[in-house]
């Protein structure tokens, strides 16, 4: 027979199903903090994670190593050695960039970007991980998918590589080194130095970049007039590039390009430092000159003035932990360890806000050499430290929903995190999301105008009843589930809660979080 918490929850399931939206509370200013999450890294230069890989961070090494933090513990196998293959003698050599391919739950492809060991040029290679321990790569599986592209100097390697929303792999290459640009190689199109580059993600071209079929500019360009775009992102949502470019002794630039850019930009150097101009010895015949209106300028720079001398690139914050930050650019600078954020609607940057401070963690612990920042598979922010540690950016006060309390029943009872995340409002949408339940466990979705918390079945129920929701759903084999609505009028003050039928457990449900969620007008 089945039980009374089971019959409950069909009687739910078969309740009145209404269309609901709901939106974190927007356009405040959460003072921030951060969290050591991890540490004792050999010169770490990058973090991501795979797509929908909610549980795990991949930090690269300078010297060819790639490690996982899995739970917060870093595991003793790295998840593949390069070490023999890299060369990373030079300050700016060594492993660079690292892509999973976003299908990488399917096809298991992850991208290395590195200078070799043999000669030092730069290669992106494809790997596959591991059939048989989805935390370790197979080193065997190495292919070849661009390059290798020779290098006349030992820095100004680019390096950095990233999927963009168009599915094409994205790869920043630096101007070759020295200083400069003595070669004015940034503006010869006969060469891959001092360029953004796009492939397939098998290297080959695809049809649609912009010089193909010109016969003075290598196919692979996509802009060119880059000094060393050491990092570079896209913007998850809104598909804008966003290209922090490390200058040579007076500027430090942020590029901008537009999701609807066909790709062909010249961001100007060596003509130009960010707005200034700088020479054009040996550069081609039909280059542009200074302030040329064909030349794209930064669309935020800044001196060298108090200590300050190489821009390190972040991310647009997406994340769902502090909703009113959606929307900021983070980056940094090498040298003085400061950090900022701004925000830009394509044309004008504004709300520039210094970091460093706020985000200084604390306990002794420092964040001196910025080398990268990072973002996990929810889109929350991290930065990495030269010194071998990784933080993560985090709300200082409680984020913009509130943890309305949580119970749970029976000896084998789960403990899942419920979020909220999206930009609402009328037209909007967001997703109600959760995880770290019991895999393919059934659950019960309640939603309610009404906060009335109540013991229930073993565990305590905060959305009043009857609900303006309920609908029973099925976690998926990793323990997640996602539903995503569409947004309205408002405001209204929304409760949301989960309780799961955890095969485990012996009486009642174990009930996730609860959250409140604003409804924006």
């Amino acid at each position: 027979m089945m039980d009374r918490s089971r019959l409950t929850l069909v009687w739910f399931a078969a309740a009145f199903l209404l269309a609901i939206a709901f939106s974190p509370v927007a356009d405040g200013q959460t003072p921030l903090t951060t969290e050591l999450v991890a540490s004792g890294f050999d010169d770490p230069l990058y973090l991501t994670s795979p797509p929908d890989d909610l549980d795990r961070l991949f930090v690269v090494e300078q010297r060819g190593k790639i490690w996982i933090v899995k739970d917060g513990v870093t595991l003793g196998a790295p998840f593949i050695d390069l070490s023999q293959k890299v060369s990373a003698s030079g300050y700016e050599q060594g492993l660079l960039g690292l892509s999973f391919h976003p299908d990488y739950r399917d096809n298991g492809f992850f991208y290395v970007n590195y200078t070799r060991a043999s000669d030092s040029a730069t290669v992106v290679e494809r790997y596959t991980v591991s059939a048989a321990n989805p935390d370790l790569a197979d080193p065997a599986s190495g292919v070849v998918v661009l390059g290798p592209i020779n290098q006349p100097y030992n820095n100004h390697n680019g390096g950095c590589i990233q999927f963009g929303p168009d599915g094409k792999l994205y790869v920043g290459m630096g101007d070759g080194g020295s200083a400069g640009d003595p070669n004015c190689y940034a503006q010869k199109g006969n060469t891959l130095l001092g360029k953004l580059l796009r492939i397939n993600d098998d290297g080959s071209i695809p049809a649609d970049n912009p010089f193909v079929g010109d016969p003075d500019v290598l196919d692979p360009i996509w802009a060119l007039g880059l000094r060393n775009p050491w990092r570079f992102s896209f913007d998850r949502g809104t598909g804008d590039l966003f290209i922090a470019d490390v200058g040579q002794s007076q500027r430090e630039e942020v590029d901008f390009q537009p999701a609807s850019s066909a790709g062909g930009e010249n961001y100007g150097w060596k003509v130009m430092e960010g707005s200034l101009c700088f020479g054009s010895g040996n550069c081609p015949p039909g280059t542009p000159p200074c302030n040329d209106p064909s030349l794209t300028l930064p669309i935020h720079e800044y001196d060298h003035s108090s200590g300050k001398c190489s821009i390190t690139g972040g991310y647009v914050y997406r994340g769902c932990a502090i909703p009113d930050l959606r929307g900021a650019y983070f980056f940094a600078d090498y040298c003085s360890a400061q950090i900022w954020s701004f925000r830009t609607d394509g044309v004008t940057v504004f709300d520039l806000q210094d970091r460093t401070g706020e985000l200084a963690p604390g306990g002794g612990r420092s964040i001196d050499l910025v080398t990268s920042f990072g973002e996990d598979a929810d889109g929350e922010l991290y930065i990495i430290d030269q010194g071998g540690e990784i933080f993560k950016v985090k709300a200082d006060v409680p984020p913009a929903y509130i943890d309305l309390g949580y119970a749970k029943a029976g000896t084998g009872g789960v403990e899942p995190n419920l979020d909220i995340c999206g930009l609402m409002g009328s037209g909007g949408t967001a997703a109600l999301r959760l995880r770290d339940a019991v895999p393919n466990a059934s659950a019960l979705l309640v939603v309610s105008l009404i906060m009335d918390p109540q013991p229930y079945y073993g565990g305590i129920l905060v959305p009043g009843l009857p609900p303006l929701l309920s609908a029973l759903v099925t976690i998926d084999p990793d323990g997640r589930f996602s539903r995503t609505f569409n947004g309205g009028g408002g405001p209204l003050d929304l409760y949301a809660q989960f309780g799961i039928l955890d095969p485990g457990a012996t009486q009642g449900v174990a009930f996730s979080n609860a959250i409140k969620a604003t409804l924006q007008p």
